[in-house]
């Protein structure tokens, strides 16, 4: 009999708390959980876990852990390694695996895990949740029974489940790769295993022939909501090489708010800075302050060159803008006081460009300044968009550079 006394914690509530460091800062979000298969009849262990930092998921072993609180996960001490995760053999994903299997024909739905008696910061696995019975609108509640009732589901007996679970925690570059040594079968059922947050990280490293392939081979919904996840401008790329009535078919089907950017890039030549800009750069009054603006620029789930710098415009501040007024780099930001206005920290001499220009035009404004966006603006002087240099760099480089990359690696 499971002991009332025990402490459980629920993996599908747990990653979805944030991972927090000694210092009291977010460091990024837990997303799944590492067991271990142990000898004799000793419950699975708890390894550690997988964290998304940016968009970069690593490995935090449990020794490293404090408290696991409902607030987050505190580290007891210093930073993190950023190496890559990597599943080893006789390792199993709680999200990425084992949520995808069944116990006696009913599936598992959640996996509680309790601190191991008698050991510090050390946890183990105790119950498994299956789905409850029931016609719609009068399921039963999940059964729980304990982990050694369901201790098959430990079998590496599933290759295909397990290959996908490994190649879900990579970086969506070193995914992207893996796709790419798969034979067409394998890729339709990844990529229908895949969560649509990161089938569109995917995507967004792949070229636009293999990303039409895999779009392809999703229905109407399914593929709506991968694009609502990608970046406006890949997401518009991407559209842009589907014929008209599927992509607007696709169009109608995407979340209003997130179809809006996608349809004004498309307005544009996708040779033009307007057709390779990203629409939604971080964007401020200049009434803001230093302060607030660091704050912006910390958060995780921007990219390095987004997070480079803020424009400052007139309200609205969505774009397209008020009236463009200039920008500021991070550098400069760390410079200066947290209480000064942003109007007073504007960089000089930095014109911003027409979205009928040309890509070459924009990488040249980029390396002439030293610089890693360039704003675009319309005739009226309103902020459209910026051009990154990531962006630029994939536009020109000649095709099939993504996969002599990965050759080299």
């Amino acid at each position: 009999m499971l002991g009332m006394e025990r402490r459980l914690l629920y993996v599908t509530r747990l990653a979805r708390l944030a991972l927090v460091g000694a210092d009291g800062g977010e460091v990024g979000h837990v997303v799944d959980v590492v067991l271990s298969r142990t000898a004799g009849h000793a419950p699975p262990r708890v390894n550690g876990f997988v964290v998304r930092v940016q968009r970069r998921s690593v490995f935090i072993g449990i020794g490293r852990i404090g408290e696991i609180e409902a607030e987050g996960v505190r580290l007891r001490r210093g930073g993190i390694n950023l190496r890559e995760f990597e599943l080893r053999e006789g390792e199993h994903l709680v999200v990425g695996e084992l949520l995808r299997r069944s116990v006696r024909g009913r599936r598992i739905v959640d996996v509680a895990i309790t601190p191991t008696v008698g050991l510090l910061h050390s946890w183990e696995l105790a119950t498994i949740a299956l789905a409850g019975g029931g016609l719609p609108g009068r399921r039963k509640p999940p059964e729980i029974i304990a982990w050694s009732d369901a201790a098959g589901v430990f079998g590496d007996d599933d290759v295909h489940t397990r290959r996908t679970a490994a190649i879900e925690q990579l970086h969506p570059v070193q995914m992207a790769e893996a796709i790419r040594q798969l034979p067409p079968e394998r890729r339709r059922t990844l990529a229908d295993a895949l969560q649509d947050e990161r089938l569109a990280d995917v995507l967004e490293e792949l070229s636009e022939d293999e990303q039409v392939k895999i779009v392809e081979g999703l229905d109407l919904e399914r593929a709506a909501r991968v694009l609502d996840e990608m970046e406006a401008d890949d997401a518009a790329d991407l559209l842009g090489e589907l014929p008209l009535e599927r992509r607007g078919q696709l169009l109608e089907a995407m979340d209003p708010e997130e179809a809006e950017p996608v349809r004004r890039l498309l307005r544009f030549d996708p040779d033009t800075a307007g057709g390779l800009m990203t629409p939604e750069p971080i964007t401020l009054s200049p009434e803001t302050t230093v302060a607030e603006a660091l704050a912006r620029i910390r958060d995780p789930e921007l990219s390095p060159p987004i997070a480079a710098q803020v424009f400052v415009c007139q309200p609205p501040t969505e774009t397209p803008t008020g009236r463009y007024m200039g920008v500021v780099h991070f550098q400069r930001l760390l410079r200066e006081p947290p209480s000064r206005p942003l109007s007073r920290c504007l960089a000089k001499g930095l014109e911003p460009l027409l979205p009928s220009v040309s890509d070459a035009a924009c990488a040249q404004r980029l390396a002439a300044y030293d610089i890693v966006a360039i704003p675009i603006v319309d005739e009226q002087g309103s902020l459209l968009g910026a051009v990154t240099i990531d962006d630029v760099l994939d536009r020109l480089l000649p095709d099939g550079w993504r996969e002599a990359a990965a050759a080299r690696d």
